[in-house]
């Protein structure tokens, strides 16, 4: 039996994408997965996630990889809805894509159930399984969130070498991120194609990011 997994990475900065990954299993690699420490992606090194992303490429049943820019979010907001979809959104995109029987997400909300549902109705002939914490129980998830954590970096390696700034991760939390955005804003130049392409417009009030990245349905 092969089970897809699917995670996300970059959900709360407030510059660059948020990057969703999907992994597909069969139950042998699984195993080996866990054997070689395929883990939740917050619990790795930089260094390991990119080690063991060329081996989960390299031996998953087939994985995909989506990006969602910071304008497609932003517009989101704007007409009022919530990110959950457009992760849900594209979630089922990557699961409809992949072969496998089960796919197994980590819930972006806490109302797993809603998550589940919503799910249900544009993924067909498959199991679907939302959990909170996927990415720790799951070896499919984690490996999802490898290859997604990956991506997001390398997009944010290109992004400080366009910008020739290090900016440091892009979170809000980040006071290379804070201060970054402060020259900008100082400057009058955060309003230029160059960087307002890759900044989150509705990010802007970063005091308040926690509660809008964590609004549930």
């Amino acid at each position: 039996m092969i089970r897809i997994g699917i995670d996300e990475a970059g959900r709360g900065p407030v510059i660059g994408p948020m990057t969703i990954g999907g992994v597909a299993l069969d139950e042998e690699t699984a195993d080996k997965f866990r054997k070689i420490g395929v883990k939740d992606s917050k619990m790795l090194s930089i260094r390991r996630i990119v080690m063991l992303e060329k081996v989960i490429m390299s031996e998953s049943a087939g994985y995909e990889i989506r990006l969602i820019q910071p304008k497609e979010i932003d517009s989101r907001f704007a007409d009022g809805k919530n990110l959950n979809y457009l992760e849900l959104d594209m979630m089922s995109d990557i699961a409809n894509s992949l072969k496998g029987e089960t796919v197994i997400v980590d819930s972006p909300s806490a109302n797993t159930r809603k998550v589940r549902d919503y799910l249900e109705a544009r993924i067909h002939g498959k199991e679907i399984i939302a959990e909170n914490y996927a990415d720790r129980d799951y070896v499919e998830v984690s490996a999802a969130s490898i290859i997604a954590k990956a991506r997001r970096e390398r997009e944010v390696a290109k992004i400080r070498k366009e910008w020739e700034y290090d900016f440091g991760s892009g979170y809000p939390s980040d006071p290379k991120t804070k201060e970054f955005l402060e020259l900008l804003s100082k400057s009058g130049r955060i309003n230029e194609k160059k960087y307002a392409d890759q900044i989150r417009r509705t990010w802007r009030t970063l005091d308040h990011l926690n509660n809008r990245s964590l609004e549930d349905f």
